[in-house]
């Protein structure tokens, strides 16, 4: 993939950058900007190179819409602050307000132009819809970038189409990204510890069925572990539960031990009689979760040994709370297992998404590791095998 540097010189090139600024708003709040500041150095550095920058970024899912609840216009006041420069925010994509702010746009400045998500070409499966929306946001730049990792992952037009038609590079970001993942899957250093959480076992099968073969353990935690915990043969009371993935849980508890992989499970269980943060939590053997109880964190004795585990690896890939680490009363695991990480004498990555955001509210800084993913989705089809859409297009 080429860089920002082999692009030449960009001083009054029209420089069409697609970002991931879809961040958590609580109204026009901006609750965790992450994502935001992960795409400050790309910018910086075409502003830096005299270019007139536009971003193209998604907010939400507002199904092909516009919908002022999914405006981008919150991230482009903050945008603006953390480049220590006013951000132009055109009100459409292509249209009216885009061209005209575009055009007045001066070298060095940026533009955000509104959620690409309002126009149902921008996901639509017919390539020829995607391609004409496409023909439109070429039609406002001379060069594009890809930096929006989160995204890599979909064949859309901002992504995918758009890069077929200007002349293309990979941002800082997408650059960085894609090295720590060829890190963990090319030849990591060893141990090489994955850490699992989150609530659905149906969401990480790929991944955990790729990485049986390539980890020398597997811990898991969150609301996935009661499959397999059920696979196991033990009871998991009122606990998330897939039971159509018990028995593939199982075969991969088996396929672990014949190749000597080892998958770590939860010993005990923090449960609570509902899901509320008010609920009084209670620790329990796993192999005695009560009937009438829901496990919601990983307990301390778990959480002891989770860790033990991840300080001595020297690769550690981590996606997926081990609890609600929303509820105060349950973020116990949630915030060891995030400690553990920051202590590795070695590559520790925070696999974007719930994690990234469960360990800046628990108080971590991203610094605290050595990377903090901005693309869950992404991450984990990288870590599956897949060929994602949006780096393959820019391999040329």
């Amino acid at each position: 993939m080429k860089s920002i540097d082999d692009l030449g010189d960009l001083k009054g090139k029209r420089v069409i950058i697609r970002c991931d600024l879809n961040v958590p708003l609580d109204g026009t709040r901006i609750t965790d900007d992450g994502r935001i500041r992960a795409s400050v150095p790309s910018l910086s550095k075409l502003t830096a190179a005299g270019a007139k920058v536009i971003v193209l970024a998604h907010l939400g899912r507002p199904k092909g819409k516009p919908n002022p609840e999914f405006s981008l216009a919150p991230v482009a006041q903050r945008l603006g602050e953390l480049l220590g420069a006013p951000v132009a925010f055109a009100t459409d994509t292509t249209g009216e307000s885009a061209t005209e702010t575009v055009t007045d746009l001066a070298d060095g400045q940026v533009a955000l132009l509104e959620n690409v998500r309002f126009d149902p070409r921008e996901e639509s499966k017919d390539e020829s819809e995607r391609a004409e929306l496409a023909a439109e946001y070429a039609k406002l730049g001379d060069v594009f970038v890809s930096d929006g990792f989160g995204v890599v992952h979909r064949k859309q037009a901002s992504v995918y189409d758009l890069a077929k038609l200007l002349p293309h590079a990979a941002g800082e970001l997408v650059a960085a990204e894609t090295e720590v993942l060829k890190r963990l899957t090319d030849d990591p250093q060893r141990p090489f510890v994955v850490v699992l959480g989150g609530s659905k076992v149906s969401d990480k099968l790929a991944v955990i069925d790729n990485l049986l073969d390539s980890a020398d353990a597997l811990l898991i935690g969150g609301g996935m572990v009661f499959t397999f915990l059920a696979a196991e043969g033990k009871g998991v009371g009122k606990s998330l539960l897939e039971a159509d993935q018990i028995d593939t849980c199982g075969s991969y508890l088996e396929r672990a031990k014949q190749q000597g992989t080892e998958i770590l499970l939860p010993t005990d269980i923090v449960v609570g009689p509902e899901f509320s943060a008010d609920a009084p939590p209670t620790v329990v053997s796993a192999d005695a979760i009560p009937d009438d109880q829901l496990g919601m964190d990983i307990g301390p004795e778990s959480t002891k040994a989770f860790a033990e585990r991840i300080v001595s690896a020297k690769t550690v890939f981590w996606n997926g709370p081990m609890g609600v680490a929303e509820f105060e009363a349950y973020a116990a695991g949630t915030k060891g297992v995030a400690k553990a990480l920051t202590e590795v004498d070695g590559l520790s990555v925070v696999g974007g998404g719930d994690s990234a955001a469960a360990v800046r509210e628990l108080g971590f800084a991203d610094d605290d590791f050595g990377h903090i993913s901005t693309g869950g989705g992404a991450s984990l089809e990288y870590l599956e095998g897949k060929q994602l859409p949006g780096l393959e297009v820019l391999e040329d």
